[in-house]
């Protein structure tokens, strides 16, 4: 199927790591020009590289979200050579905070609000306004299954991730006339490779995992590809009736099953 992003940018933020340099990757299959945007320039320059190995359009932009004086220079930059964004993937967030509510340093969770809502409203601000003004745009907020129930010991990825569906659900308002949408993607765990294992050689490897393997209906957890095929059929021409909405990419985890 032909997406429709042949003409289009697409502005992926953390576009190094491992669920954003997918994103990159399929949304460029789809023909689309991907700048790959990461504080690290290492991530961000080989994900670009792979894509433009295998034929596609890429550009690796090293920002860092939370300096808001950048963001606005940075996608500037961006709009100069691209001549504006078509599609953004809100992508980047910090995950690595566990603590029970007594023990949660004030610093991560600032940090963690800087990074995964703030970084997140810098960009959308700095492209939101253009969409709207061409008739045409696809914003995805990337946000997870903790975001929806909650994360024991992740209070401040929770909270923002959660954050991250009210202020997708806020854009897909004020896109609605303008021929632009707004979608979340809530997705439970990805692992790669892993998520072929059995769950009885997958516990040999993370316990953690093989449990939320077995709460799993399909008892198998996720891959990046998962995640990346969704935010290129929701950021396409055939996805234009659909706005506000939080999709899981769960294999089920979020049903309730006995």
């Amino acid at each position: 199927m032909d997406f429709g992003l042949s003409d289009k940018t697409a502005l992926v933020t953390g576009g190094g790591g491992r669920i954003g340099s997918e994103d990159c990757e399929v949304l460029a299959e789809e023909g689309a020009e991907v700048v790959v945007l990461d504080v690290d320039e290492d991530q961000a320059q080989e994900t670009a590289d792979g894509i433009e190995e295998d034929g596609g359009t890429a550009h690796a932009v090293v920002c860092d979200i939370t300096d808001r004086d950048a963001v606005a220079d940075t996608v500037e930059g961006i709009r100069e050579e691209t001549g504006g964004v078509d599609i953004l993937v809100n992508n980047a967030g910090m995950v690595d905070a566990r603590a029970r509510m007594e023990d949660f340093e004030a610093d991560i969770w600032d940090r963690d609000v800087s990074i995964n809502l703030t970084g997140s409203y810098n960009v959308t601000r700095e492209v939101f306004p253009a969409m709207c003004d061409r008739g045409w745009g696809r914003v995805i907020n990337m946000s997870s299954m903790a975001g929806w129930q909650g994360g024991f010991g992740q209070a401040s990825y929770a909270a923002t991730k959660a954050a991250l569906i009210g202020f997708g659900k806020t854009l897909a308002l004020e896109g609605a006339q303008d021929g632009v949408t707004a979608n979340i993607i809530a997705p439970s765990i990805v692992v790669g490779a892993l998520a072929d294992l059995p769950i009885d050689q997958l516990e040999q490897v993370d316990e953690h995992f093989a449990r939320i393997a077995k709460a799993t209906p399909m008892r198998q957890l996720g891959t990046e590809g998962d995640v990346a095929n969704l935010v290129a059929y929701l950021s396409s021409e055939q996805a234009s009736y659909i706005t506000g909405q939080v999709v899981g990419v769960t294999g089920g985890i979020d049903l309730f099953s006995f």
